[in-house]
């Protein structure tokens, strides 16, 4: 496995598959990996020969500096578990290199950037798809995996890769969680043990409402109101937001008629994290 840090550098290991014929996979990352990370990589490999996890921590995507500060960052760990699941190679820019002196471009995906996380954090998706189109452009992928758990970020993407020709598959992984229930996500090493355990109260709320849907719910704003009285009821627990959307558009819906997107933000112990499921009502289908 090789860690490859200046993009000409990793262009030319990327041309270098290409020429013989092997199809690449890129898993982004910004490191702090875990089980959920691993099974994107998993997923890829079903659909390339070479596996490239690339891990930066992208100043451009986060609003508040203390949250960029304070990020977790293991690059050694995150190396040998790669290795254990077979990737080969790493990609690890330093700030320098993926923006340096003089950088001031951007990529912008407008319309289902906007709700949601784009409208508690200004800017951050901006951070994604420019940084992603730069990994693109390194990594050279025929394809990229993302998880589900970051539902809005996936659509994001698949719209960007769309839009720009670029010609990647973008390839959605479900959700890997805890026994508990909590998402995987590398925000979870900064949860204090109270807080940990106070997190438990998102996946409550998905499956709250999941089951109002079941049951024959069918008001949006009912239903999103089941998933917040979970969260209030948790003390360290505040929320950010709870909306019920189409899974494709990003619309918001006033009636779950069909497969509906549940996506919740909430802040627990000093920590934002981010969750969603799929609402199925009684007769549908995801």
């Amino acid at each position: 496995m090789e860690i490859i840090t200046e993009p000409r550098a990793m262009q030319a290991w990327s041309d270098a598959e290409r020429r013989a014929d092997r199809r690449i996979a890129l898993v982004p990352t910004m490191g702090a990996l875990h089980e959920g990370h691993l099974e994107l990589v998993r997923a890829a490999r079903a659909h390339a020969d070479r596996i490239v996890v690339s891990i930066f921590v992208n100043p451009m995507q986060f609003n508040r500096r203390d949250d960029f500060d304070r990020y977790p960052r293991a690059l050694d760990e995150d190396a040998a578990l790669c290795a254990t699941v077979g990737v080969d190679a790493i990609y690890a820019p330093s700030p320098g290199a993926m923006y340096p002196e003089g950088f001031a471009s951007g990529v912008e995906v407008t319309g289902l950037s906007e709700p949601l996380c784009g409208r508690t954090r200004p800017g951050h998706f901006r951070g994604v798809t420019t940084v992603v189109t730069k990994l693109f452009n390194a990594v050279r992928p025929h394809c990229a995996a993302f998880g589900e758990k970051d539902w809005q970020q996936l659509a994001v993407v698949r719209r960007m890769a769309a839009d720009l020709d670029t010609g990647i598959e973008i390839v959605g992984v479900p959700t890997v969680r805890e026994a508990d229930g909590l998402a995987l996500s590398s925000r979870n090493r900064l949860l204090g043990s109270d807080a940990r355990r106070a997190a438990v109260c998102v996946p409550r709320a998905l499956a709250a409402a999941a089951a109002a849907v079941a049951g024959g719910e069918t008001s949006a704003r009912s239903v999103a109101d089941r998933a917040a009285a979970v969260i209030a009821s948790e003390p360290q627990a505040r929320l950010d937001y709870a909306e019920v959307r189409d899974p494709h558009s990003l619309t918001e819906l006033e009636e779950v008629r069909g497969p509906a997107l549940l996506a919740l933000a909430v802040w627990v112990g000093g920590v934002r994290l981010i969750d969603n499921c799929i609402l199925n009502p009684e007769g549908t289908d995801r």
